[in-house]
């Protein structure tokens, strides 16, 4: 939504009036059912509050995600750089490692990336659904048996995990959250058949579930 999208494109501080539902209205060119719909949601996502009376209107209730994964938003504290950095670093250790694993994982990485997609699966947060895809990755890392880059990408994953303070589902996130567990469920199945044929075309479309059109600046795979 064309609000949402101004909130990430503006990194607003918290307390920032963003204007009254009319002044929104007039700017989107949207009715009052539109506008209101669209600040149930962001309030729902405790982007913004809405006060009324004089003096009141929408304000930034959060800082807005800092990264969009996929079906997910997420947000950061602590890491001292732009999580975005850190997205875009695993990204293309997993571009390496991942055509590496293809040949070398053994039964046992093999193993442990299948418990790592059904974890994906069963996933109850979107929190372990984060956790489990770190770790489904970190087992495909592991199995390449290049230990200097498999140890990059564990202390990047490590990083992540530990400095992410909020994961959410994006609203109407339930095809793309599907069609992920489907691409990654495709990406242990090739691994598990040596099918580097099959596992190029897994990567493209992992790659390209990255890129969230609404924003494409925050997202890893963005160009």
């Amino acid at each position: 939504m064309e609000v949402e999208n101004e909130l990430l494109a503006a990194q607003s501080e918290v307390g920032t009036p963003l204007g009254r539902r009319t002044d929104l209205m007039e700017r989107f060119k949207v009715s009052p059912t539109v506008i209101n719909e669209a600040l149930r949601i962001l309030r729902d996502r405790r982007l913004v509050v809405v006060k009324p009376g004089p003096g009141g209107g929408v304000f930034v209730a959060s800082r807005p995600p800092q990264v969009r994964l996929g079906a997910l938003d997420l947000w950061f504290s602590g890491t001292g750089m732009d999580p975005l950095d850190l997205f875009e670093a695993r990204m293309h250790l997993e571009d390496v490692l991942t055509r590496v694993a293809v040949d070398r994982a053994g039964p046992m990485d093999i193993r442990d990336m299948e418990w790592a997609l059904e974890a994906m699966k069963t996933a109850s947060t979107p929190r372990d659904f984060l956790d489990a895809n770190l770790r489904l990755h970190l087992a495909i890392a592991r199995a390449a048996r290049i230990p200097v880059l498999a140890g990059m990408y564990e202390a990047i994953a490590a990083i992540i995990g530990g400095a992410a303070t909020r994961v959410e589902l994006l609203p109407d996130h339930e095809e793309m959250y599907r069609h992920s567990i489907a691409v990654h469920a495709e990406i242990v199945a090739a691994m598990r058949a040596g099918d580097r044929e099959a596992l190029n075309k897994c990567l493209e479309l992992h790659r390209h579930d990255l890129v969230r059109a609404v924003d494409p600046t925050r997202s890893p795979a963005a160009e």
